[in-house]
């Protein structure tokens, strides 16, 4: 039953607050919610566990989720199958409060009584799921409260049987199913092959022996995110709650209440240790992702800016902190106490007011700086930089035969011109410069005046210079007349082309001198290795050295060249974003340090074809043209005594061990930090953080913005767990296999990775459940999402060991975890995936007149719904009779499509009755038509997917994002047919809870964990008794 709510007194923080807001109560063990709003959903802040918790113990009752395994370790109490035949075992699951599958708002409801059922494997998993995969489940009955457990309750199974399955073919070629297979009467497919992943020594025989687990019973972020997601019915999350951060995933807007918004700034825990010691028994990662220039909705709190004129924002005199709303005031207001530093400073006499009886400034309402965490200052004289007027962005286009010939040129002219001038909003006062580059170096005049354009060309690639004063960077408006036409003709100018050499080094050089004293930024398109002139590259490719301990040195570059010549960018406040096209070895690893220091951005488009990759790299194009951007950064973290920083991870360069030098910044742009005790913090105070970022925007004008935060602190380790937040926890861990992949092996990393999560879940067993069952694998509430992210991110391109997977995709694939979000993490480690399907009926969502309305009204298509249920990411659950969008990055969706898809559907999506008609090569073969339903549906999955909205959006949105009126991403697919692509393996590869040839399973890695956990618990016990 839902506890009766109880008044709680506000706790630290500012004393600003929203006007109008709810008051705050409180739930025992929930953690604080807004009055009027739905408490937690049953089973989600509050599963603790009856009798896990030792009463001697002094933590709080901590949530968690517990997993039966013991015939793992118990096997001679096994019994010998009665039906050998069955690959799978029944389990009965009882849990405390069962979570059910969100409903609409309207049908919510939050029941408290017990509910239970019986889960007979995988047939009647599929019994109880619909069109969808996920429905809710049925039979709940009244009975007394357990804890949530799994046990055995019939006889054991065998290894399933993969032969009797039908996995997914390419031609002739096959590959070993990966998850466990569906029994012969289950409408689902066996399974493709993931990656690496040393399976854990067994002995011989016990795959048959052991009982297995319901891997539909095992945490899952589809069921976690859509449990989060149900924690806030109204969309709205107000930053200074004191009960974590929703999900990353969670579609919210966050109302700034003095911290600022989680897209700024992500904790990897939100109550932090007060020793070093503390922080080291429980081995969770003290960090910090930082996005400082992150895009946020309407609907958000918008960063207001402040100008102090010439005298600048108040500061710190001794920690040089930024003035904020949890600086105490005293002396009637004319001194301020440093949160971070303690020292008291003068008030400014004309920052100087009143206080009231509470000690807080009467004025604090019309002081946004006082108000909210997050603020932007027009910066002084004294931080003005050495660059001036606006920014410019020059393209360098590789104009080599690959080039011509892939298509890649045709695709780059034609979006450049459209990002110059089809109204998409680029940003005003930009210049702009165009050079193209094969064996030389080709100049363009561009100067209003011309009638056309003038090309120059530097054939001395050792002598390389700027052949014009004027006329190279231009204002687009201006020379519209001479730059459309050359962007017009480059694809035919360059058509007989047989030049494969491109001279990257020499652009470089060329454009450095272009750019110098200016700042700005350098879209460089390249297609092969740099062979000629400065910064020549060899191909040293040795296969020999792949799965070794040397192949480390392969991902470190070969010369400086590339690393000197990105530090003078550095130094100018030059960007470098790199797109490769290669067919063949191009040593990312060298030549990616360009856009590595500068803050820059690597995209990759191996064996690129204009046909199916075209809109993909188009897009990318057009959204890093016209995103937020700012130039010549510097970044400072401060953070309160007894804290310091350890480490920072991301793109970008430090002269010291304080700031960080940014060349470009953008809105996609964030930064890894982590932090370390140096001396014992206060628990009965806060621990305050606050980034200080100064830089250029792109009009000239030079600012600061500035995110603080305030957190608790404890003593307690179950305080540390409940409130740890596991999205940024991964993504730090990301950035951490990254940077270490350069002096370790994989196989290292990849151990350490495990082993870190075993000592994480160790750890919470030792403090939060030391009286529980050995044979239980006991998860925490906030973390029970980590084994199956390690275990993903040890299948990935960057770290899993298997031969296929080519030099320059894992150094690409190592350095995107280098500057992922923390929300594109999420989805590159596990894939999104939906069905596309218009549910008619299955779905009390969906207006079920639809069709009948479709051709009356195009708006009364169900456009109001919420994103259906998603579905695991294992073959075994895709419906052969449907079809799925997959996402695993910010804008690109995968397209399976079931073999056994219903003629009339394909008929209305592709406009082609049979799934071999369909060009698995082009981008463009989903239709959009707004009078056929299963159309419209369709693109609203899709746009509701790689926009992260838990609300479908309209029609008039999806026809307003195609003619670029709003600011929703467009979705790009790729297609893939089941059972006739070839591309469907590295598909099957994201699939990262099946079982491939040389990597675990979900449920594998789980047993993996748990043994591992009791051989620590068994240690830790023989060294307490001695």
């Amino acid at each position: 039953p839902v506890p009766q709510p109880q008044l709680q007194p506000p706790v630290g923080g500012p004393p600003a607050m929203v006007q109008g807001r709810p008051p705050v109560v409180q739930y025992p063990g929930a953690g604080p919610i807004h009055a009027g709003q739905q408490p937690p959903m049953p089973g989600m802040a509050t599963r603790a566990v009856a009798g896990a918790m030792n009463p001697s113990m002094r933590i709080p009752p901590m949530a968690s989720q517990q997993i039966s395994s013991s015939s793992i370790q118990q096997p001679q109490q096994l019994q010998q199958p009665q039906q050998p035949q069955q690959p799978q075992q029944q389990y009965q699951y009882q849990q405390q409060q069962q979570y059910q599958q969100p409903q609409p708002q309207s049908q919510q409801q939050y029941q408290g009584q017990t509910q239970s059922y019986e889960d007979g494997g995988m047939n009647s998993m599929v019994q109880q799921m619909g069109a969808l995969g996920l429905q809710q489940q049925a039979g709940h009955g009244h009975q007394k409260a357990k804890a949530r457990r799994v046990y055995a309750t019939g006889e054991t199974a065998t290894s399933p049987n993969y032969g009797a399955h039908m996995s997914p073919t390419v031609g002739s070629q096959m590959f070993t199913p990966a998850g466990q297979a569906p029994k012969p009467s289950s409408p689902f497919v066996g399974g493709p092959r993931a990656e690496q992943m040393s399976p854990p020594e067994r002995a011989v025989g016990a795959e048959q022996q052991k009982r297995r687990i319901d891997p539909n019973q095992m945490p899952s972020p589809v069921v976690v995110h859509a449990q989060n997601q149900e924690l806030y019915p109204d969309q709205t999350y107000y930053t200074s709650q004191r009960t974590g951060v929703p999900m990353v995933n969670t579609d919210v807007a966050c109302i700034d209440e003095g911290n600022a918004n989680p897209k700024f700034m992500r904790m990897t825990m939100y109550t932090l240790p007060n020793t070093d010691d503390l922080l080291k028994g429980c081995q969770l990662p003290l960090g910090a992702i930082v996005q400082p220039l992150a895009d946020v909705t309407d609907r958000e709190t918008p960063v207001q800016v402040i100008d102090f004129g010439e005298e600048g924002p108040v500061r710190c005199l001794r920690c040089k902190a930024y003035i904020n709303g949890y600086m105490k005031f005293i002396d009637g207001g004319k001194k301020f106490i440093c949160n971070l530093c303690k020292h008291e400073n003068d008030v400014p006499m004309d920052y100087f007011y009143n206080l009231d009886m509470t000690g807080r400034r009467m004025d604090w309402e019309m002081r946004p700086e006082l108000r909210n965490g997050s603020i932007e200052f027009v910066a002084t004289k004294e931080f003005m930089s050495k660059q001036k007027g606006e920014a410019a962005f020059v393209f360098a286009i590789d104009v080599t035969w690959n080039a011509v010939q892939s298509g890649m040129l045709a695709v780059c002219a034609k979006t450049i011109k459209e990002i110059l001038y089809s109204g998409l909003g680029l940003l005003p006062g930009v210049r702009i410069g165009l050079l193209t580059y094969d064996r030389s170096v080709h100049f363009y005049s561009l100067h209003p005046s011309l009638d056309q354009a003038q090309m120059m060309v530097v054939p001395d690639l050792n002598d390389a210079f700027v052949p014009i004063s004027e006329g190279f960077l231009v204002d687009p408006i201006e020379s519209r007349h001479v730059i459309e036409p050359l962007l017009e003709n480059l694809p035919s100018m360059f058509s007989q082309n047989r030049t494969a050499e491109p001279a990257m080094g020499a652009v470089t050089q060329v454009v450095l001198e272009a750019l110098k004293g200016r700042g700005g930024k350098l879209f460089m398109f390249q297609t092969a290795l740099p062979t000629l002139g400065p910064g020549s590259l060899k191909n040293r490719d040795d296969a020999k050295l792949h799965n070794t301990d040397k192949e480390k040195t392969l991902y470190v570059p070969q010369d400086s060249f590339y690393t000197d010549t990105a530090i003078k960018y550095v130094e100018q406040g030059i960007g470098v974003n790199l797109y490769l096209f290669p067919n063949a070895y191009t040593d990312v690893a060298t030549i990616s340090q360009l856009s590595t220091l500068t803050s820059g951005e690597l995209y990759t488009y191996p064996s690129f074809q204009s046909g199916r990759d075209g809109i993909r790299f188009a897009e990318d194009l057009r959204n890093d043209a016209l995103r937020m951007f700012g130039f010549n950064g510097v970044l400072r973290i401060r953070c309160s005594d007894g804290l310091r920083i350890e480490d920072h991870y991301g793109n970008l360069y430090m002269r010291n061990h304080v700031d960080v030098e940014l060349a470009m910044i953008t809105c996609d742009t964030s930064i890894g930090v982590t932090f370390k005790h140096d001396a014992k913090l206060d628990e009965k105070e806060d621990v305050y953080f606050q980034v200080a970022l100064l830089y250029t925007k792109f009009d000239g004008q030079r600012r600061i913005r500035v995110h603080n935060i305030a957190l608790p602190c404890t003593t307690l380790v179950g305080n540390m767990f409940r409130q740890a937040e596991i999205d940024s926890s991964v993504n730090l861990l990301c950035r951490i296999a990254s940077a270490e992949s350069k002096s370790i092996s994989l196989r290292n990393i990849r151990d350490k990775l495990t082993d870190r999560c075993i000592h994480i879940l160790s750890a919470y067993r030792t403090h939060c459940a030391a009286n529980s069952s050995s044979s239980q694998l006991i998860l925490p509430e906030a973390y029970k999402l980590l084994p199956i992210y390690a275990l993903a991110l040890t299948k990935s391109y960057a770290l899993r060991s298997s031969p296929d997977i080519q030099l320059d995709t894992r150094v690409s694939t190592l350095l995107l975890f280098n500057q992922l979000s923390v929300l594109a993490s999420s989805r590159l480690l596990y894939p999104r995936i939906s069905s596309a399907i218009l549910p008619s009926d299955t779905n009390p969502n969906l207006n079920p007149n639809a069709d009948a309305d479709a051709d009356a009204d195009p708006d009364s298509h169900p456009n109001t719904t919420t994103l259906p249920y998603l579905v695991r990411a294992s073959y075994s659950l895709l419906d052969s009779s449907n079809i799925y969008f997959s996402q695993s990055n910010h804008s690109s969706l995968t397209c399976w499509i079931g073999r056994n898809v219903d003629s009339s559907v394909l008929s209305a999506l592709f406009g082609t009755p049979s799934i071999d008609q369909i060009d698995p090569t082009s981008t463009s073969s989903l239709l959009f038509t707004n009078t056929s339903p299963q159309s419209v549906y369709a693109w609203q999955v899709a746009f509701a997917l790689v926009n992260n909205k838990y609300i479908l959006p309209s029609v008039a949105d999806i026809e307003a994002a195609f003619s670029y009126s709003n600011n929703l991403t467009i979705p790009k697919f790729q297609i893939i047919r089941q059972n006739l692509d070839q591309s469907e393996a590295s598909f099957a590869a994201t699939l990262v809870e099946d079982r491939s040839n040389d990597a675990m399973s979900y449920v594998d890695y789980l047993c993996h964990i748990h043994r591992n956990i009791q051989t620590d618990m068994r240690m830790k016990a023989v060294d307490r008794k001695y």
